[in-house]
This record gives C-alpha cells, sequence and structure tokens, in this order.
C-alpha cells in the first residue's frame, strides 16, 4: 500500500515543496491546514486524490490525532513571524509542536519531521526564537528519533523575505533595514523540501540539523544582490536596533489597542531582538552535506522570481541588451 505522510501546514511556503517532493516520491499527503478551502492549490501535484488538504487545529488534540490516523510520517511546518489574536508563539511553535509529537508517538508514527530555524535558543531575549527551542524540546521528549531541520532564511519564489523588500523599492527612494551588518546564510526552499524528503524516505540520523545555503552575506550584502537584480538604485539606510526597537514596540502597542483592526506585519519588537544576532549554520551540526544535498546559489534562482519587481518586467533584460547592441553599433 501507498505510504501516507501528513504535513502540519502543508500548503504554506515550506509546507507547499515538501508536499510536492513527497508526491513526485510516489507518497499519499494529507495537507493540514486550518483553511483547505485555501490551500487547494496543492492538489495538483500529484494524481487524483493523492494529495488532499484537511481541516486541522494544532492547538486541539482531537483534530491532531484526526488527522494523523493512518499515517506513516508526520512533518510539521507550522509557524509564525509575529502575534496574532490566539496564534501565540508559545502556542503554535511550543505546544502545537510538542503536541504533535505526542501524538505522532501514541499513533505508533514511523518517521517525524520537525521543520525550525535556526537560532533556536531556550535562554534568547526573542520569544520567538524560545519558542522555537521550547518545540525543539518537546519533540524529542516525545519522539526521540524525529529529525529535527533549523533553516537560515529561506528564498523563493514565494519568499516574503526578498520579495518584501523588492516590493518596497517601489515607493521610496530609500531603503530601510534594522540590523544592515547582521549575517544570514540563505537556503533554497527547494533544497529543505529535499532535506525534508531524505529523512522521511531515507535512513538519515536523527537530531538536528542546520540548513544555510553557500552563500554567506550581510542583511546589506543581501539587498545590495536583490537591488542589482531588479536593476534599482535605493538608498540603504541602517535603522539603529534602539530605534528600531521603538519603533516596533509602538506598532505592537498599536495592533493591541486596535482591538484586532490592525495586524502589526511592519515590523515588531521581538523581530528587532533576532535581527541582533547573525543567522548562521553551526560548523559543529550537521547540515546539507550530511544529507547529500548541494546547496542551490542565490544567483541560480533569484533571477527567475525578482525580475517581477523591475522596472519593464521581464522584458528588461531584453531592452538593455537591445540597448548595448545599438551602442556598440553607433
Amino acid at each position: 500500500m501507498t505510504q501516507l505522510v501528513t504535513i502540519f501546514g502543508g500548503s504554506g511556503f515550506v509546507g507547499r515543496y515538501i508536499a510536492r517532493r513527497m508526491a513526485k516520491a510516489g507518497w499519499r499527503v494529507r495537507v493540514a491546514v486550518r483553511r483547505p478551502n485555501q490551500a487547494l492549490h496543492v492538489k495538483p501535484y500529484g494524481s487524483v486524490g493523492q494529495v488532499e488538504p484537511v481541516f486541522c487545529n494544532i492547538r486541539d488534540d482531537a483534530s491532531v490525532r484526526a488527522v494523523m490516523q493512518g499515517a506513516d510520517a508526520v512533518v510539521n511546518c507550522v509557524g509564525i513571524l509575529g502575534e496574532v489574536g490566539r496564534n501565540r508563539f508559545d502556542a503554535v511553535q511550543a505546544e502545537g509542536a510538542g503536541r504533535i509529537a505526542r501524538i505522532a508517538a501514541e499513533l505508533q508514527i514511523a518517521r517525524m519531521v520537525h521543520v525550525s530555524a535556526i537560532g533556536a535558543d531556550a535562554q534568547s531575549d526573542s520569544k520567538y526564537q524560545r519558542s522555537k527551542a521550547e518545540g525543539e524540546a518537546l519533540v524529542l521528549q516525545h519522539f526521540p528519533s524525529a529529525v529535527i531541520l533549523r533553516p537560515s532564511v529561506i528564498f523563493g519564489v514565494e519568499d516574503q523575505f526578498f520579495n518584501r523588500f523588492a516590493g518596497m523599492t517601489r515607493f521610496s527612494p530609500f531603503l530601510p533595514v534594522v540590523g544592515a551588518n547582521t549575517r544570514f546564510q540563505p537556503v533554497f526552499v527547494d533544497d529543505v523540501a529535499k532535506a525534508a524528503e531524505a529523512a522521511l524516505c531515507r535512513d538519515v540520523a536523527a537530531g538536528v540539523y542546520e540548513l544555510g545555503g553557500p552563500d554567506t552575506a550581510t542583511f546589506r550584502e543581501l539587498m545590495q544582490t536583490m537591488l542589482a537584480e531588479i536593476r534599482r538604485h535605493r538608498v540603504i539606510v541602517n535603522v539603529p536596533f534602539f530605534v528600531a526597537g521603538l519603533m516596533g514596540g509602538a506598532l505592537d502597542i498599536a495592533q493591541k489597542l486596535s482591538l484586532g483592526l490592525f495586524t502589526n506585519t511592519v515590523l515588531t519588537r521581538d523581530q528587532v531582538r533576532n535581527l541582533q544576532r547573525d543567522n548562521l549554520a553551526s560548523d559543529d551540526v550537521p547540515g546539507l552535506a550530511a544529507l547529500d544535498i548541494t546547496p542551490t546559489p542565490m544567483r541560480s534562482v533569484l533571477p527567475s522570481y525578482l525580475w517581477v519587481h523591475r522596472q519593464g518586467g521581464q522584458y528588461k533584460a531584453i531592452h538593455e541588451s537591445a540597448a548595448r547592441l545599438r551602442d556598440t553599433q553607433n
């Protein structure tokens, strides 16, 4: 019988790539999400009925148990960048992860992959990083043979990193960044999906893997790379951490006082705390190489999707080539 994997958050940025890879590997894929009607884009990843979105609330035992019935493996991709309403860091990234692992163990599911993040630290000043660390601890407590993936910032067609900042360049000659000198090791989203696939389909050692790409750069350098790709000239302005903290705190307060009318997706105080630390894979922790995966460089992927932010779009390069040709002829 074909094996079945339940992917929590399987319609999101990372989850959809894992779902696609597992479908191509011949697995049946159950995509557990809060809004199945908004996850219909995953169905074409496989043949008819192979990939199915189903409702799940990871804050509820019965709901989590129901979507794991009959599964051979489970993947948890659920995570949040900011707290809104009942979606708190502790509830989603710690308790939710622990609940999935506990019930997976009770159901005797064979394999589990948990997607965390580089920087997970129980002693961190950041609630995000503390909740990630607590989630990892609970996963290993209940499911010791789990594979935990800690990616650096993830890039790809649907990312909210390069796309977000590229979109900001449309409205101002300045590009503000917090932590211009903070270093990152961007990893391609499909490389993260390959790592999850390897953990589910091959015999790999349990434990933590930190996933970083082949390029290490500061925040400023990443923005310079992005600007060169979209053919825009902007002044990159480093916002001091103290000022950014005040801005994030004010926006957090505005969200609380708005009673749900305003959601702070601009900058939170917790995000400022995260940006004060480098986001690099450790040499002391296994990474993509340990999973026989060659990391994908940014330069081979960014042109495939950042062109939408160029003035002239996909035809910008053609116009530039034509202009150079005219110059040589003259």
